[in-house]
């Protein structure tokens, strides 16, 4: 390919407004007579303007972290009388609570889980999830046993 084969292209140039009455855009320079639109730096063309009303953003209160994104992620809690539901010696994990559809997919995935210990456990079962200190010792009670490194 030589450089005389490429298409023509012109760049549209941009319009030069106030540059005298001969131009067509002059004196007014294209924005009519009085008003808001004829002065100034156009203030209101911006997309968050509200036809001069307080603007939403600051009506909104101050919220405290950085982009106030949420301050801290606490993980979903899952009661042990829930756990019932579960098949007898199935091992709990994000994955089987998801599968028996006690947790949401995508909250699990980004908040986690953690099992206190509210009510009782009918079946023993291996837990490999966070647990609170009562539900662990309500766990080996009823005969569970307790694979997750940490348990809070």
């Amino acid at each position: 390919m030589n450089l005389k084969d490429l298409p023509k292209q012109k760049a549209k140039s941009a319009k030069r407004i106030g540059r005298g009455p001969g131009t067509g855009k002059g004196k007014t320079s294209g924005r009519g007579q009085k008003g808001q639109n004829a002065r100034g730096k156009l203030p209101i063309t911006h997309s968050h303007f509200e036809g001069g009303q307080r603007p939403l953003i600051k009506r909104l209160p101050y919220r405290k972290g950085k982009g106030n994104r949420k301050v801290s992620k606490k993980p979903i809690v899952v009661n042990l009388k829930t756990i019932n539901v579960l098949p007898k010696g199935e091992v709990v994990t994000i994955d089987s609570l998801i599968k028996y559809k006690i947790v949401d997919k995508n909250d699990a995935k980004i908040y986690g889980v953690k099992i206190l210990g509210d009510g009782t456990l009918s079946n023993s079962y291996k837990f490999n999830i966070k647990t609170s200190k009562s539900a662990a010792e309500k766990i080996k009670k009823a005969g569970g046993e307790i694979m997750a490194s940490k348990s809070k």
